[in-house]
């Protein structure tokens, strides 16, 4: 795992001055961007919700020289992502929104160097996240949840 974490380090230093206002941003913009992804949040208690994304941000940002560390933290992560409906698909959408609210948040302090480390960060994330998950069936084919699903 080969990241910036200088500027990792360096950017999210400042955006911890910004932690209510950027996960504010990040689950509107999410839920205005992504309106598909909603229900996967019904049964949440969006303040404790807020503290859990700040929360994995730390985890990374603390152990990137970590790197068995992070990896075991992040596959974890990956496989109760899954236990929540969570699909490949929805990652991209997250870390489109991510890097938009550090952007609203950090304001005129984000910077294009900071942007590109955290997409290579985040590709990385979620290539740990995704790596070895296996799926339901019903989950990945639709077609079969159609076929089972009670009329």
């Amino acid at each position: 795992m080969s990241l910036n974490t200088e500027l990792l380090e360096t950017s999210f230093a400042l955006l911890r001055d910004h932690k209510t206002e950027f996960t504010q941003h990040f689950y509107h913009h999410l839920f205005a961007d992504y309106p598909q992804v909603k229900p996967l949040f019904k049964e949440t208690q969006m303040d404790k919700q807020a503290a859990k994304l700040f929360a994995s941000l730390v985890l990374v940002v603390d152990n990137l020289k970590k790197t068995d560390t992070l990896t075991h933290a992040l596959q974890g992560l990956g496989t109760r992502h899954v236990k929540y409906g969570v699909l490949p698909e929805h990652y991209p959408m997250v870390g489109r929104t991510l890097l938009k609210a550090m952007a609203i948040a950090l304001d005129e302090q984000w910077t294009t160097e900071f942007s590109e480390a955290w997409a290579e960060a985040y590709a990385t994330i979620t290539e740990i996240m995704l790596d070895g998950l296996e799926y339901p069936a019903v989950i990945l084919d639709p077609e079969s949840a159609l076929a089972n699903s009670p009329s």
